[in-house]
């Protein structure tokens, strides 16, 4: 989720040089902001709730909350920040996407109570995470990484030409 937030991120902080920095600490923290939950899933509710049935992998949970960050931030006069809230919106909205892909979202959650996903990952393998690694959709993941990689070296290679042509 981490890596693919920060793809995300990428087209924001070029679009917003001086809210790069910005960007990338919202985008990157959103993009894994869901699974905090995992906290109380371990610690206090002993794993009796699947966590994707949490409020916080509900997406009206988080349009409400970005609207309402937004509504302050305007009438705060400080519009100019409204950029973090599309990119913490759309980061923790791709987290959502991304977790559709193999586990149940309640997209429609509280008016329908319809779990969504792409497919199911059988349980065949012990350990359990193994039956994630070895299905297809691992495929999905490597390139995402594979691609935020690339984006990566590129990025970087264009700060050092730029850092050299400074000196």
């Amino acid at each position: 989720m981490f890596i693919a937030g920060y793809l995300l991120c990428r087209p924001f902080a070029r679009r917003n040089p001086s809210q790069a920095r910005a960007i990338f600490g919202v985008g990157l923290v959103c993009s894994v902001l869901p699974d905090f939950d995992l906290a109380y899933f371990y610690l206090i509710d002993q794993r009796r709730t699947p966590h994707h049935d949490y409020w916080v992998h509900t997406p009206i949970f988080w349009l409400v909350l970005a609207a309402t960050v937004a509504l302050v931030l305007i009438a705060t006069g400080r519009r100019k920040q409204l950029v973090l809230v599309g990119v913490g919106l759309s980061s923790v909205l791709l987290h959502l996407v991304m977790d559709s892909v193999a586990a149940d979202i309640r997209w429609f959650f509280p008016f329908v109570d319809l779990r969504v996903n792409l497919v199911h990952v059988q349980a065949v393998y012990k350990p359990w995470y193994l039956n994630f690694l070895l299905h297809w959709t691992f495929a999905l993941e490597v390139l995402i990484w594979l691609l935020a990689g690339h984006f990566a070296l590129h990025d970087l290679r264009a700060r050092r030409t730029i850092g050299t042509e400074a000196a």
